[in-house]
């Protein structure tokens, strides 16, 4: 390799896309060919000026050293994220082959920048130097996090100790992406055929119409169901054919298991009971080695929480805020399925079925009624007007090549037109696609020497129901709310006014933060000035009346101790499991503990058979290990930074849409991105620390005391 970065030249870009850093990712003309040719290309240009920035010739000044970094690694970055991303919405073997061929490649790579002693000397030296001093807030920031960032990843380590560390980095990328291979394959290895009509009792007709067409597209006769959500949830909770509700239930809890072949949903390579091991004892080996005494104290060094002790105590304080309401709603339940619906013992298949008919019993609305008033593009628009209206932009259709033709893409402006960000929406479910939600950046903000600023790109995506029958799809309320907490993930992500990519956006909030925007965004969807906007009945166009929205807004909380204890229970295994579990000299497996920990923390038992943790894709290949607790540590900050927008209200605006506020919002925590403490962005906002209150208010746990 020469010492100078290779120019990727025009006629290279136009060759693999992959490498054309013009504009837009060109989906559609990227092959899994493309892919080890073009990290060839930027992986050399990346250590080229790694190499550069780190040779003792080179002065230790923010340009020569940082900015000369991340001008190429944020390509190799791009590209790699490309690639990750239609892994995880267009799966096929030979995308899957690629992305596997070169993930030890990247990680190695991004090991090796992070153990390089030169390069955290020149880092260090510029920290020292005179040049910090005139540097901006900004640049400190990403300074400071740097700095941390190498002794995390062991640049600090003896020589001789360094390879081990950087093993030990490929080895858990390789088990992460083994980890979701298996999860996904599990999932779409299961169908549950019905042939006799009958079996379809309570089940909605678009879920039975999306049945249909499944089976169809197979060759079939029938209804084919199936374990990704869209299918599965209704069954669970509408189906009045009990054994398919526990067919569909074993089947689900025991992906990609032991257990999967007896139920249908597996081999015994895709069992991930290993995989889990293995993970915790690379992960413990990861902090002994750093010198800490557990994988949660690595994994709470950027974050907002100061020790797994302090987590610990906060989840611990709200169990006992929300056992009570727990205790109280699973005693209803169990007693209304026994007394209403013949049930005397209420099964794990059982519970959702029981739920929804008490809610239906008590508060007259079934969640199949609601979702025919929000057809996607009313929802769409309503969602869009809430975020004109509170953050001054507009948002639009624009043109893209996409992954799938369900895919849209749009752009948001500022009210004189110019450019702010685009964003693409991929809303469906369908076979090749990772299960759940999430947001991911395409590009993010930053400034191009004298080429101007790159707007942002998000990825919003989704695993909702199709259209089916020639109807347009409908989504139950949970799922938009889903559609509004991604989306406010997206808004951090592009309505930051930070050019410094490594504090622009979501880049550098600290992650039990990054919660704060998405779940703010949350809370609008129980507004009737909100709902009025984006709701039109699917066959009349009539608007959410005022009585089902009363009754939903009665409903909103219920079971909401069972919701947050539920919450507990995953974000306290994940504690659990990175403090004080033995991978090496466990008396109890993973799944045992996680039945223990249900059992302490819980008040519904939990299934014998359940196989929960080997699916559970946000600590082992998504990113949380050790940081499950952030939903609700964020939620907390999230409600109280949406009481700002409920005493506006009240003080004479009469809106929570109300635009000064949304101003100061926009301003105070989402601009800034990751350039300061979330803390003080909070305390900008709010004036004040955030305070438990609002939470509890919200969730209708208000009144608990602790015992």
């Amino acid at each position: 390799m020469s010492d100078t970065t290779s120019a990727i030249t025009s006629e290279a870009a136009a060759a693999n896309p992959l490498l054309d850093f013009s504009d837009l990712p060109r989906f559609g003309e990227i092959q899994p060919a493309h892919v080890t040719p073009a990290l060839d290309v930027l992986l050399a240009n990346a250590k080229a000026a790694v190499d550069r920035a780190s040779a003792p010739e080179t002065p230790a000044t923010w340009k020569d050293v940082v900015e000369a970094v991340e001008q190429e690694s944020e390509k190799l970055s791009r590209a790699w994220g490309i690639v990750g991303h239609l892994n995880a919405v267009a799966d096929t073997p030979e995308l899957r082959a690629a992305h596997a061929e070169n993930l030890p490649r990247v990680t190695e790579f991004s090991a090796s920048v992070g153990q390089n002693l030169a390069l955290y000397e020149k880092y260090k030296a510029i920290a020292a130097g005179t040049e910090f001093a005139g540097l901006s807030a900004e640049r400190k920031k990403i300074l400071e996090n740097s700095l941390r960032d190498f002794r995390l990843s062991g640049a600090e380590l003896p020589e001789d100790r360094k390879p081990r560390f950087a093993q030990l980095q490929e080895e858990q990328a390789a088990l992460s992406k083994a980890f979701s291979d298996h999860v996904l394959d599990s999932t779409n290895a299961y169908a549950y055929i019905v042939t006799q009509k009958s079996d379809l009792a309570g089940l909605p007709d678009d879920v039975i119409e999306a049945a249909h067409e499944a089976a169809q597209r197979d060759g079939k006769e029938g209804w084919k169901f199936t374990l990704h959500f869209p299918s599965y949830f209704p069954v669970l909770q509408y189906s009045e054919h009990r054994p398919m509700r526990e067919a569909m239930y074993r089947a689900y809890v025991t992906r990609a298991s032991e257990l999967g072949a007896t139920y249908g949903n597996g081999k015994a390579e895709w069992d991930n009971t290993a995989n889990v091991v293995e993970h915790l004892k690379l992960r413990e080996e990861e902090a002994k080695t750093l010198g800490y005494q557990n994988f949660a104290e690595v994994s709470l060094a950027p974050k907002m929480a100061e020790s797994p002790a302090q987590v610990i105590a906060f989840l611990e304080d709200l169990a006992k805020r929300a056992r009570p309401y727990a205790e109280n709603d699973w005693m209803e339940l169990r007693a209304f399925a026994a007394t209403e619906l013949g049930m005397p013992e209420l099964q794990p298949w059982d519970i959702a079925y029981a739920a929804e008919k008490l809610r239906q019993k008590r508060y007259s609305f079934s969640e199949n009624e609601v979702k025919q008033y929000f057809p996607q593009e009313a929802v769409l628009k309503g969602l869009f007007k809430v975020t004109e209206t509170l953050f001054n932009v507009s948002i639009r259709r624009d043109e893209a090549a996409v992954w799938n033709p369900d895919v849209r893409f749009f752009r948001v402006e500022n009210k004189d037109g110019t450019l702010v960000a685009q964003f693409y929406l991929d809303l469906y479910a369908r076979e090749g696609k990772r299960g759940g939600a999430w947001m991911d950046d395409a590009r993010s903000r930053h400034k191009r020497g004298e080429g101007g600023v790159q707007t942002p790109v998000a990825y919003l995506t989704c695993n909702f129901s199709a259209p089916v029958g020639g109807k347009p799809a409908c989504f139950t309320h949970d799922e938009v709310i889903t559609l509004f907490h991604e989306f406010g993930h997206g808004l951090h992500h592009m309505l930051t006014r930070i050019d410094e990519l490594g504090v622009s956006g979501i880049n550098g909030v600290e992650w039990d933060a990054v919660e704060l925007p998405s779940q703010f965004m949350e809370n609008f969807c129980w507004e009737w000035d909100v709902l009025t906007d984006m709701s039109a009945h699917v066959e009349t166009g009539a608007p959410l009346p005022r009585e089902l929205f009363d009754k939903m807004l009665a409903a909103k909380n219920f079971q909401s101790g069972l919701g947050t204890l539920r919450q507990i229970v995953f974000s306290m295994f994940d504690m659990v499991l990175h403090t004080s579990y033995d991978p090496a000299n466990a008396t109890q497996n993973v799944n045992d503990l996680a039945r223990a920990i249900n059992e302490k923390f819980h008040v519904i038992p939990q299934a014998p058979f359940s196989r929960w943790p080997n699916t559970f894709s946000h600590i082992f290949a998504g990113g949380y290990a050790a940081g499950y607790y952030s939903y609700k540590w964020a939620e907390v900050l999230s409600a109280d930074a949406y009481a700002a927008f409920e005493e506006a209200a009240k003080a004479g605006s009469g809106s929570v849409l109300d635009a000064t506020t949304g101003t100061r919002y926009r301003r105070e925590i989402l601009e800034v991105g990751g350039s300061r403490p979330a803390m003080e962005s909070f305390k900008a906002f709010r004036g004040r620390e955030p305070d438990i209150d609002a939470l509890l208010r919200h969730n209708g746990m208000s009144g608990a005391t602790v015992h």
